[in-house]
């Protein structure tokens, strides 16, 4: 067997493997390509032998040029290092990958340049379809694209776009949260995010919070958004009378109030409830375990991929938005009563832990 290294293997051309075959460069062309079944087994065995002895890669990218196919699929990604993220991504990678595409994701970081650039990188490599979960402050470039191929927008509206939405059902969401906390017995609720910046899902959730507030006389609720003041923030909040809840918006925000609290010297979490959107491994380590509202990832981004390759496909029905529900998830953040029973819940699913 040859081993060859990466310079030698691309210094390899088709006219070479077909002079060492002794066949044409056409016949390499077919065994490569989708017409392998024209050639007789005695030129294909001479080809792949050939191949195979002199370490030949063919370009992929640049077959599916040719072709007008490339079966790569953009990502854009306001923050790759939100858990959100991530998890979503793996779920449309998956989806991709059974269906023989590749995935190109680019994070913006929450950088307006950074999308700029990365959107004029996906069009230059020729992407099929287009995946997008930022702000879409670059409202031409993906207009353009629009026009160009396929877009799904995951999780964030960007309103100018009449493409498919898939996320999560936030006004359900927010319901289940607190519902769940009445039944428990909180009365004052704290909404704890991060800076809503324009993000459709950070507005909905807080105008959902706001509003379930407003028609439940029994409880009180207020909102804070992330910064450097909220350790300071939750100090106030602690000293409100009658028990006290805080609903985290997201793992980052659950993240930030975990240890805000652990840094005031907060009892976890007999001083205050807790509950938070996204289930994040960590959580069932803290305490007796955090309270979540699993979000089902992988759902949401092999439905992103789905409603893209449908629109690969042809279908050309009218722009669709499919919310899933959480999952909610007990666990001694929210101080479920031993051996009380479960308390109906409205929407949803609930699992035990």
């Amino acid at each position: 067997m040859n081993n060859f290294s990466a310079a030698q293997r691309s210094r390899v051309t088709m006219l070479d493997v077909a002079e060492r075959a002794g066949v044409s460069k056409a016949s390499v062309s077919r065994f490569i390509g989708d017409d392998r079944a024209l050639l007789s087994d005695a030129i294909a065995l001479r080809i792949e032998q050939a191949i195979a002895e002199l370490g030949y890669r063919p370009n992929q990218m640049a077959r599916g040029l040719k072709r007008g196919r490339t079966r790569l699929i953009g990502m854009l990604v306001a923050d790759i290092r939100n858990p959100y993220s991530i998890a979503v991504m793996h779920g449309v990678e998956t989806a991709c990958r059974q269906h023989g595409y590749s995935l190109v994701v680019c994070n913006t970081d929450r950088d307006d340049e950074q999308e700029r650039q990365h959107l004029a990188a996906l069009r230059s490599y020729n992407i099929e379809g287009l995946i997008v979960n930022t702000l879409g402050h670059h409202l031409d470039q993906l207009l353009e694209l629009q026009r160009e191929m396929p877009l799904v927008l995951v999780d964030r509206k960007v309103e100018p776009l009449h493409s498919d939405l898939v996320g999560l059902d936030n006004p359900a969401a927010v319901r289940m949260a607190v519902e769940h906390l009445e039944q428990q017995g909180y009365r004052n609720l704290l909404l704890v995010s991060e800076a809503t910046d324009g993000t459709s899902s950070r507005l909905e959730r807080l105008d959902s919070f706001n509003a379930e507030i407003a028609r439940r006389p029994g409880l009180t609720g207020a909102v804070v958004e992330l910064d450097g003041e909220l350790e300071s923030r939750l100090q106030v909040f602690l000293t409100k009378p009658g028990h006290k809840a805080l609903f985290c918006a997201n793992g980052v925000a659950a993240l930030a109030c975990t240890r805000a609290l652990k840094a005031s010297g907060c009892e976890l979490f007999g001083d205050v409830g807790l509950i938070a959107l996204d289930d994040l491994d960590w959580y069932p380590l803290v305490g007796n375990g955090i309270t979540a509202l699993a979000q089902p990832t992988e759902a949401i981004g092999a439905t992103a991929f789905d409603c893209l390759l449908k629109r690969l496909r042809g279908d050309t029905a009218p722009t669709r938005t499919l919310d899933f529900l959480p999952q909610l998830i007990i666990r001694g953040s929210t101080q479920l009563p031993v051996g009380g029973g479960l308390p109906p819940i409205a929407v949803g699913q609930l699992q035990i832990s």
